[in-house]
């Protein structure tokens, strides 16, 4: 029996199969990729139970729904659009912006190094002696950028 027997065979049970080595892809692969796929293979298999639809016609419409859904899921499910209750989660200087906070290492050269709490931090602002107090203006990666409190 030639494998076009065998898939023809089956008929309509091929994008089931599809779908499940889809949705196995989808657990292995990182990422949200083979799902939406795999829900089109899904959909495609009720239809062609449903009817008796041309296997071309089934492949036009698998291609179909998997560019709809993959652009439906772009379009509603943005990771950029979601607003967070702590946009700064991940930031962790940003928090400190406003904060004073005392000069640890003497800045010189506009470098130096500050204390936050318990952790010492990069810093990077005007010169500055051990022991005087700046405040966080921003961050630039994990060094703070401090301004003299007198200035």
């Amino acid at each position: 029996m030639s494998s076009f027997n065998l898939l023809s065979a089956l008929g309509p049970w091929n994008w089931f199969i599809l779908a499940v080595l889809l949705f196995a892809l989808e657990t292995v692969i990182p990422g949200v990729h083979f799902l939406w796929f795999g829900v089109a293979a899904v959909l495609v298999g009720l239809l062609a139970l449903a009817t008796d639809v041309a296997w071309q016609w089934q492949l036009i419409v698998f291609a179909l729904i998997a560019v709809a859904t993959v652009f439906l899921v772009r379009r509603y499910a943005r990771p950029d659009a979601t607003l967070s209750d702590l946009p700064d989660l991940n930031v962790r200087g940003a928090q400190y912006i406003g904060r004073t906070v005392m000069v640890e290492e003497a800045i010189k050269s506009g470098r130096g190094k500050v204390r936050v709490g318990d952790t010492i931090w990069q810093a990077e602002g005007a010169d500055a002696a051990a022991g005087s107090r700046v405040t966080v203006r921003s961050v630039n990666g994990t060094v703070l950028v401090v301004e003299r409190e007198d200035a």
